[in-house]
């Protein structure tokens, strides 16, 4: 399997095929990533195609110290803090584009876990945006705690800590909106 560093290099190397993979593999959790900063689907697009539009033509260096996808996300995520300090106000993350609970039989079901759902994501929007940060970047992109230090500019340490505070504080969002402990 080619990685991404790979497909890149090719790129550079003249070879178009490789961003053209590079694309196919990263474009939508990039624009997942990139929604949960700017908070609208659209914007979180347009980003997403600046950062391949970057890497077509400024060509920028992968050291290769981290994690391609790592790298990847840093610079979409600069260009995602950029748009939001053109903005001047950063807005919440909406979750409600991400299916992250199992897909149950009855219509009842299905109407309970969209109650859930909602309210998971009124939690989550309650929450400051570095810890929602954190808690995308571990759950949604499948980060380890060392590529999120990277993409997030913090140590290790930092990094456990951010998510412990975080989960800590999403449970007790939940509790507040009505869950109780032994659902959680």
């Amino acid at each position: 399997m080619t990685s991404g560093a790979e497909w890149y290099q090719q790129y550079l190397a003249g070879d178009d095929e490789g961003l053209i993979q590079l694309v196919r593999e990263y474009k939508d959790s990039l624009t997942r990533f990139l929604c949960a900063y700017v908070r609208d689907e659209q914007t979180a697009e347009e980003l997403t195609e600046e950062v391949f539009f970057r890497l077509a033509v400024k060509k920028p260096r992968y050291d290769g110290k981290s994690l391609f996808r790592t790298w990847l996300f840093a610079i979409g995520r600069n260009l995602a803090y950029d748009h939001l300090r053109r903005q001047k106000k950063a807005r919440e993350v909406p979750f409600t584009d991400l299916d992250i609970l199992p897909t149950l039989d009855t219509p009842d079901r299905a109407c309970e876990r969209k109650m859930i759902q909602e309210k998971l994501y009124q939690a989550l929007g309650r929450m400051p945006l570095i810890q929602r940060e954190a808690l995308h970047l571990c759950y949604f992109s499948g980060l380890s705690a060392d590529g999120i230090a990277r993409v997030m500019g913090k140590t290790r340490r930092q990094v456990e800590n951010l998510l412990y505070q975080a989960r800590k504080r999403l449970k007790n969002e939940l509790v507040k909106g009505g869950f109780s402990c032994e659902d959680l």
